[in-house]
């Protein structure tokens, strides 16, 4: 079982990772590409990264716009450290803000 971040580790994290915010008990950003394409390109190679962590988004799709929500549901769905590392994955793969 993992084990939840307090909100001032979660806070220092978020610092780190431009559009991120807490709410809700999860980490979550809605990413904007410039079209259809370039979104599903972005979901497919996030897709990878959420794999070999084994750890997967709970995320949604309109047009050129990709919402994710992360939360790690044997920590009662929490944030903890596997939702940073794919938060900061993310982050290294998107040619978005």
């Amino acid at each position: 079982m993992s084990t939840p971040l307090d909100s001032e580790t979660i806070e220092q994290a978020l610092a780190k990772l431009p559009g991120w915010e807490f709410a809700d008990d999860g980490l979550a950003k809605n990413y904007q590409f410039g079209s259809f394409r370039e979104a599903m390109s972005f979901m497919m190679r996030a897709s990878f990264e959420a794999e070999e962590l084994n750890h997967h988004p709970e995320w949604m799709n309109i047009y050129n716009c990709i919402s994710v929500r992360l939360s790690t549901h044997d920590a009662d769905d929490k944030v903890t450290a596997k939702d940073i590392e794919l938060a900061q994955r993310f982050e290294e793969i998107s040619w978005v803000e």
